[in-house]
Formats: structure tokens, C-alpha cells, sequence
């Protein structure tokens, strides 16, 4: 065998692994493929998918044909607010409130250290029994006495003892009757200290004045509460606050300029800060005979005629004072819509309403502002659901998802 013969037999073959290396990059390059596909399918899915908007309630404006003839912002404030503390200076021992918790009229609140207090009362109930077992006493020496001035005096009738004696007996008796009397006195006296050291024991509960919400906690175990300020920073002046939450009521500062406009019973439309599509009926309580000389406002008090837990103390709120003349059928009186909803589009207003998963968009005429809402007095139909807030800009058509409204 020649060295040609030798050399070929120890050649490696490589037919066979070809086509595996040809494989593997074919399954390479198509999942690289499947990859690039899925991206731009989700991307394509993505930009079609319809934007999340918000809508809002167009409502009637000036329902039962009232117009608002004026507008003023103010704050909700309660008529039943009170700073519970203690009528004496103690150590707080128990807090049984919290926060939004309601309470009961007579409810007890706290508790303070009540040593004091107890050891009096027992001292003042040792004093009326003392004074009690004295009034037996004399009373038993009356008794005695009355006897003996019996006798003294029979005897003296008899002639058997001399005047000297009866007056004797007769003093005897007067001045045990006076020693009743003035113990008799003292059980009173006994008594009146024993309903003192009781009130002094009942000072250390304190309850609430009236019925209500806890809206702020003062004072926690341990500390000392006083009915007056101490000074410093170590003595408190309540346990909590309670607010009477069907007290409630709205204060708006109107401009002098426009306060007549505004009437006892005159009918308002309130609209919270917090819920501008909420709007709360009430009617003018009073109008407070002075002016804020500072600026130029006179206050006015308006009832809440819906009560809602919603409504809360200090809550800011817009207020539209109504005709109180019924007014006949107005269709120029429009719809109310949030501000949000109005958008502004070569220099004129334009609303989009969602129906039917779309939004239509409509050019509107606009009226004056009403209980801090827009006027829509054209374009927008009452009950349409308006877009508030779109998570991208919107055309006219297009498909669009609808959240929560109101």
C-alpha cells in the first residue's frame, strides 16, 4: 500500500454534519423570524386599540326653570362643633375615641385618674355616717330628758322637789332638743359634701355634649388635660373634637356690589370642589348684617337640603344663587358640562360625545359659568355623555373605551 492509500483512509468525513449545521441556523433564523413578527404585531396591536377616556353627565341647567343670577365660592362649616374637655385638671388614664368614629350624646369619651376624687367621696360618707350615729345619740338623750322634766315637774306639783329642779330638767331638755337640731344640721351638711365629692368623681368621665363624629383625637394616656390653657407643651386643652354632621351648612362671602341678589329663602345650587358634577339643592338661611371691610364681601349661610356623608366640614364649594321667580319654559338655558369638557379648536369651542363607543365632535355655543360649571347653551343635549379627560388627542369618530362617569 502506498502513501496516497495510507493518507486517504485517515481523512475525516464531514458529509454527515453539514446538513445539522444547516438545520440549527434554518431554526435560528425563523425563530428570529416568529420574534420580529410577534413585535410588530403587538406594536400594530397597541396603536390600534381605542383610547381611555373619561365622560361626564350633561345635565339640565336651571331645573324647575330657575337661572342662576349669581355665583360665589365658600366653605362648608358646621353650626355643632365643640373641643370636649375635662372640667378639672387630671391625668388621662383612658381615650376611648378615634378618629370618624361617631359618638352618642352622653357617650363617655375618656377617663381620667379619679384617686383623688374617690378617696373624698369616701371621706365625705365616713362624715354623714358619723354625723347619722350622733343624731341617735341625742336623740336617745332627748328621750331621757323629757322623762326626767316628766317627773321633775309631777314631783314639783306634789311639792316633793323644789323649782330649782325643775329648771333644771327643763334646760336639760331644751338644750338636747337644740343639740338635734344642730346635728340634724350637720347630716345635711354631710350629705350636700357627699353629692359634691360625687360630681367632683363623675368630672373625671367626660362624654360627649352631643351627638356626632370624632374628627380629630387630642390626647392619648398619660397626659394631663386642663380646662384652661396651663402654657407649654405638656398639658392639654381637650380630649377631641365632634362635629354635629346634620349641622351642616355652607358660608359664601358675596360682593357687596351684588348682595342684592340674594334673599332669605332665595333656592342655590351647590356644587362641592371635590364633586364638581354633583350638584346639592339648598336655600339661603340668613344673610349676616355686616361687611368685611377688607374686602368688600358680606357673609351669607345657606341650608343643605341633601344630606350625604360625602359633605364634610371645610370642603370647598361654588355656589349659584337661583331666580326665585319661576320662570316659564327657557330652551336657551342649556346644559351643564365640567370645564374639563370644553376644548378649544381653531379659536372656537368644541365638546366630544361618546355614544356607541365613538366619539362625535360638535362645535358649541357657550353661556355664563353656573354653580362653577360650563353653560352649553347649544351643541349638547341633556342626558349626553360628554368627554372629560382623554388619554390622547382625539378625532372625530374615532373608537374610544368610556370609564367610570358620573
Amino acid at each position: 500500500m502506498d502513501k496516497s492509500d495510507l493518507l486517504s483512509q485517515l481523512r475525516i468525513d464531514r458529509g454527515e454534519d453539514r446538513p445539522r449545521r444547516r438545520r440549527g441556523r434554518l431554526l435560528a433564523v425563523a425563530a428570529l423570524a416568529l420574534l420580529a413578527g410577534a413585535g410588530t404585531l403587538w406594536f400594530w396591536v397597541a396603536r390600534v386599540r381605542p383610547p381611555l377616556v373619561q365622560t361626564a353627565v350633561a345635565r339640565a341647567a336651571a331645573p324647575g326653570g330657575a337661572g342662576s343670577v349669581l355665583d360665589a365660592s365658600g366653605y362648608v362649616t358646621a353650626r355643632r362643633q365643640a373641643t370636649v374637655s375635662a372640667k378639672i385638671t387630671g391625668k388621662v388614664i383612658e381615650v376611648l375615641i378615634e378618629e370618624g368614629m361617631r359618638v352618642s350624646e352622653g357617650a363617655v369619651l375618656a377617663r381620667l385618674d379619679d384617686t383623688e376624687a374617690q378617696a373624698q367621696i369616701a371621706l365625705a360618707r365616713a362624715q354623714l355616717e358619723a354625723a347619722r350615729s350622733q343624731v341617735a345619740e341625742v336623740r336617745a338623750q332627748l328621750h331621757q330628758a323629757e322623762r326626767d322634766h316628766a317627773r321633775q315637774e309631777e314631783l314639783y306639783r306634789k311639792q316633793f322637789v323644789s323649782a330649782q329642779s325643775l329648771d333644771a330638767a327643763v334646760a336639760q331638755r331644751d338644750s338636747l332638743r337644740a343639740r338635734l337640731a344642730s346635728t340634724e344640721e350637720q347630716i345635711k351638711v354631710a350629705q350636700e359634701g357627699v353629692a359634691v365629692a360625687e360630681v367632683a368623681l363623675d368630672n373625671t368621665v367626660i362624654r360627649a355634649p352631643f351627638s356626632g363624629i370624632v374628627i380629630a383625637k387630642s390626647a392619648q394616656p398619660g397626659e394631663m388635660i386642663s380646662p384652661i390653657s396651663a402654657g407649654g407643651g405638656f398639658t392639654r386643652t381637650g380630649i377631641g373634637t365632634i362635629v354635629d354632621m346634620d349641622s351642616l351648612e355652607i358660608q359664601v362671602d358675596v360682593n357687596e356690589s351684588y348682595i342684592n341678589r340674594v334673599a332669605p329663602g332665595q333656592p342655590v345650587e351647590a356644587v362641592l370642589n371635590a364633586y364638581p358634577d354633583w350638584r346639592i339643592p339648598g336655600e339661603v338661611i340668613a344673610i349676616i348684617p355686616t361687611a368685611d371691610r377688607s374686602k368688600a364681601t358680606v357673609k351669607v349661610r345657606i341650608a343643605v337640603k341633601q344630606k350625604d356623608p360625602r359633605i364634610v366640614p371645610d370642603m370647598g364649594v361654588r355656589v349659584g344663587f337661583l331666580d326665585p321667580k319661576p320662570a316659564r319654559s327657557d330652551p336657551a338655558a342649556g346644559v351643564l358640562v365640567p370645564a374639563a369638557a370644553i376644548r378649544t379648536e381653531d379659536g372656537q369651542p368644541v365638546v366630544f360625545v361618546h355614544a356607541n363607543g365613538k366619539v362625535e365632535r360638535r362645535r358649541v355655543s357657550l353661556g355664563p359659568d353656573a354653580a362653577g360649571q360650563r353653560r352649553v347653551l347649544s351643541g349638547v343635549r341633556d342626558g349626553e355623555h360628554v368627554v372629560v379627560t382623554a388619554s390622547s388627542s382625539l378625532e372625530d369618530g374615532q373608537a374610544v373605551t368610556a370609564g367610570d362617569g358620573k
